[in-house]
């Protein structure tokens, strides 16, 4: 068992990380460091702007994309050995896994850990203001571990109470309320903010999604080579 969900988590993770990497090359890192030059000033919102300066950050950097790319892979390999040994322990209470039914537990993996957090504590670009990351990090970890004991309530119990539950545990991280600063006055612009927001989010729905078809496409192959 500790072998197939070894075998992949490498593979899915590896592949679902490169991909996330490459996309985030494309998509979210221009914003990211087009917000640091607002961060350190090189660029003013409704003010002057340094044109030159910010052609040269946003330029590319083979040692900074190599690294980011590697450190996805590494983000969603640990990804996908929780999103395995989920799959297996669902596997031993007797529900079956198929290829098609890893893209709901890859949407599930997303709900947990982006789009549930994400809802009241949005991925934030350089610059903008924000809470004590200390109480964004606790509130983060406790709205993560209960959204995923939600999205388990409701992919694999058939109760009402149960899903009443989990209902009850979505929403309880968002009605206490995540921490936020005490103003959200900064130099970078919002639509660059919220433009990160959006694409940060698309990328990681892509990145689980082929998360969970992977995961579950490997423990298929490896169950079956087994046998």
């Amino acid at each position: 068992m500790f072998r197939r969900i070894a075998i992949s988590a490498l593979f899915a993770g590896g592949a679902a990380g490169a991909i996330a990497g490459a996309l985030q090359l494309v998509f979210v890192q221009p914003i990211l460091l087009h917000a640091e030059l607002y961060e350190s000033g090189q660029l003013v919102h409704f003010g002057g702007s340094a044109v030159s300066a910010a052609q040269d950050v946003l330029g590319m950097d083979i040692m900074r994309d190599g690294l980011s790319i590697i450190f996805s892979m590494a983000i969603y390999i640990g990804y996908a050995f929780l999103l395995a040994a989920a799959i297996a322990l669902a596997q031993e209470q007797g529900h079956s896994v198929s290829v098609r039914q890893g893209l709901l537990w890859g949407l599930s993996g997303f709900v947990a850990t982006q789009l549930a957090p994400g809802f009241s504590l949005a991925p934030e670009v350089p610059g903008v203001a924000a809470a004590e990351i200390v109480d964004r990090q606790i509130w983060w970890f406790l709205t993560v571990a209960t959204a995923a004991v939600a999205m388990w309530l409701i992919g694999l119990s058939k109760s009402w109470r149960m899903w009443s539950l989990a209902i009850f545990l979505l929403a309880a991280p968002h009605l206490i309320g995540a921490p936020q600063p005490e103003s959200f006055a900064g130099p970078v612009p919002p639509e660059l903010g919220s433009l990160f927001v959006v694409r940060a989010l698309g990328v990681g729905l892509v990145a689980w999604v082929l998360t969970g078809l992977f995961v579950s496409y490997f423990m298929k192959h490896e169950h079956a080579g087994a046998t």
